[in-house]
């Protein structure tokens, strides 16, 4: 196996810089249209075939150093016997929102057998891969904001008014996904995942006091829980969280995501250089001229490389507007780049010539309008 991703999660050195994208099975690509056809992501789900296909698409297009499972961070809801749909344009709707303690008390116990689909598409696509497999799940603020709002967002207020209002129903909420969400991951590495990551897309709409005291307990109680488990785990805290990061310092961890508007430097600094960092290229970028976007990779891996433990990444998920030639050369580049910088290290060249390289990319506006769930 080609286990760059799972030695530069841990911190040991590596030849030359993994790279692996959020949303790297998507419509950016052609093949992957005519796979999916007219099939929902639910529909995949029941067609673990389809889904195991999909996720080993970008390592034969792409060369990418991991595959990530092809699912929805809204699948799990299915288990506890909540309804939900993706619609065209929209994202996640649920028909009936999460807005009263009897709304927490109709959902069950996690029943793995609801999604059976995705363990099943677990152990198919292990059979060929030959790089490590990421499994995932949302974080719980994340998935309680799509089923509290009933679709996504961009003000964040029902999901607020419950959180202050009813501190009640929203602890007995987030306690409930919270141990969905264990159970889930559980599963998944118990199919076959080396890796999963917690995706909580939209924590950084949280101020940092809200976040400690509103989110980050129930992801805690997570890893926790997954800490006997030798796979790697990775939490993403979604964009805008970098004055987030201080506070995931005591997270049982071994990856965080950065997103582009905090500089790698930066959020090593914030984080005591206890993690290895995942990230964080602006992923429009990969529509700038390619001598641009090529020089803002180098630009990353620079950065990246000055603390043990990078891997190559957006800041968020591929937009399908990326074109696959676009998508396939920034994968190039960053290996080809990185292990010249890796050999010349070896051989006592040090750093680059020309001092320490700008770190950290463009800078960006407010957060990302609302989506869908985090499908790869």
């Amino acid at each position: 196996m080609n286990d760059r991703f799972l030695r530069a999660a841990r911190k040991v050195p590596v030849d030359r810089t993994p790279v692996w994208f959020m949303r790297q099975a998507g419509r950016y690509d052609p093949e992957y249209h005519a796979l999916k056809g007219r099939l929902s992501f639910k529909d995949i789900a029941r067609l673990p075939e389809v889904a195991a296909e999909i996720t080993a698409l970008p390592v034969k297009k792409l060369g990418v150093d991991a595959a990530i499972l092809y699912a929805d961070i809204m699948t799990p809801v299915e288990g506890v016997g909540l309804s939900y749909d993706i619609v065209a344009g929209v994202g996640p709707v649920v028909e009936r929102p999460i807005r009263s303690t009897e709304d927490v008390r109709a959902l069950g116990a996690f029943d793995p057998a609801a999604v059976a689909g995705v363990f099943e598409a677990i152990r198919l696509v292990k059979r060929s891969l030959s790089v490590p497999l990421i499994g995932f799940a949302g974080g719980p603020f994340t998935l309680a904001s799509y089923l509290i709002e009933g679709r996504p967002t961009r003000t964040y207020r029902e999901t607020k008014r419950l959180m202050l209002r009813a501190p009640d129903v929203w602890t007995e909420l987030m306690e409930a996904l919270t141990a969905m969400t264990v159970r889930y991951l559980e599963a998944q590495l118990d199919a076959g995942a080396d890796a999963v990551q917690l995706f909580d897309s939209w924590a950084g709409h949280l101020a940092p006091v809200d976040y400690e005291r509103y989110a980050l307990p129930y992801v805690r109680r997570i890893f926790q829980a997954l800490a006997g488990r030798p796979a790697v785990k990775i939490y993403f805290p979604g964009v805008a969280s970098g004055e987030l990061l201080p506070l995931l310092r005591s997270l049982a961890i071994d990856v965080v995501g950065v997103d582009w508007r905090v500089p790698l430097a930066e959020a090593n600094r914030r984080l005591d250089g206890r993690f290895a960092l995942q990230g964080n290229y602006d992923p429009l970028w990969l529509e700038a001229p390619p001598d641009v976007r090529r020089a803002y990779a180098r630009t990353v891996v620079d950065a990246g490389l000055q603390a043990p433990g990078f891997i190559f990444n957006l800041g968020h998920g591929l937009y399908p507007e990326a074109e696959l030639e676009a998508v396939r050369d920034l994968v190039a580049t960053v290996q080809e780049y990185s292990a010249e910088r890796l050999a010349g290290r070896r051989v006592g060249e040090g750093s680059a010539a020309g001092g320490p390289p700008a770190v950290g990319g463009p800078s960006a506006g407010a957060g990302d309008g609302p989506e869908r769930g985090e499908a790869r």
